[in-house]
């Protein structure tokens, strides 16, 4: 594919009837009411910078509660935490904490230091699992779209004793090279290598625990190509590997399905027990 054709392969609202705007201040409201609903969310930092921060809301009980932790998308250049808490009314429902990461977004971090920071915030997470209230033998980690890619490159990066025990991704992108050359890489700056070395699709997979691949059914076909085979790469290593096509969702909504009683969500929640 040449770069306009690449371009639009790689933009997911390509494949909407209308805007993305209704699905980011879906994001937006559902958050903000998460975070009004409760007042023992806490935030926690894991770095210097002032991205370098993670909202934490954990279940009341003495119990030591499993965790989710979440990565946002938006092509590493785009939305925070403040956007991607929606997920956490749902999630203490089921008995789990939940928290949102947020890290510095291109083009004022590079996408290794992106990387980096995400390893850290994992990392951060982990080590005060006791103090904090949740098991650190039993938190899952997911991400949508870059936080997807995100997620998995955690847990290419990250020791095996800080790695989660479950893996949810949804409509991810796992090798970078093709957005070279489209206005996706304007803002993230990367040229060869650095696409390269940040492309799970390349890796050896043999570390990553068991895993959901998920992705709308209103997806590019691109997205759902990448899809399919991370997770036939994923099975090559013989890791365990779910995918899920959920129907009637695009690369935007499919996030809404985290932490409800769909398909998704209670192959999300099964990560948690197996």
């Amino acid at each position: 594919m040449d770069a306009a054709t690449r371009a639009q392969a790689y933009s997911p609202s390509s494949v909407l009837d209308g805007s993305i705007d209704p699905f980011i201040q879906a994001y937006v409201d559902k958050s903000a009411a998460a975070y009004a609903a409760f007042d023992n969310v806490q935030t926690i930092k894991y770095g210097p910078k002032s991205s370098n921060s993670i909202d934490l809301l954990m279940p009341f009980g003495s119990k030591l509660a499993p965790l989710h932790i979440f990565i946002h998308g938006g092509y590493w250049q785009l939305l925070s935490k403040r956007d991607s808490f929606f997920p956490a009314p749902d999630t203490l429902k089921r008995g789990m904490g939940f928290a949102a990461i947020d890290y510095t977004l291109a083009p004022d971090s590079s996408l290794d230091d992106i990387v980096s920071e995400c390893c850290d915030a994992i990392e951060c997470l982990h080590d005060n699992a006791a103090q904090l209230g949740y098991d650190p033998s039993a938190f899952i980690l997911s991400g949508s779209s870059a936080g997807a890619h995100l997620a998995a490159m955690c847990c290419l990066k990250l020791p095996a004793i800080r790695r989660p025990k479950g893996l949810a991704l949804l409509s991810g992108i796992y090798e970078l090279e093709p957005l070279i050359g489209t206005y996706i890489n304007d803002a993230v700056g990367m040229d060869i290598d650095v696409a390269k070395r940040n492309s799970p699709m390349l890796a050896d997979l043999s570390s990553f625990p068991n895993t959901v691949v998920a992705w709308g059914a209103q997806e590019t076909d691109e997205f759902k190509r990448q899809s399919n085979q991370f997770a036939d790469h994923l099975a090559k290593a013989d890791v365990t590997v779910t995918r899920l096509e959920a129907p009637e969702r695009n690369h935007f909504d499919i996030v809404m399905d985290l932490a409800n009683d769909t398909e998704l969500g209670c192959a999300l929640a099964d990560l948690v027990s197996n």
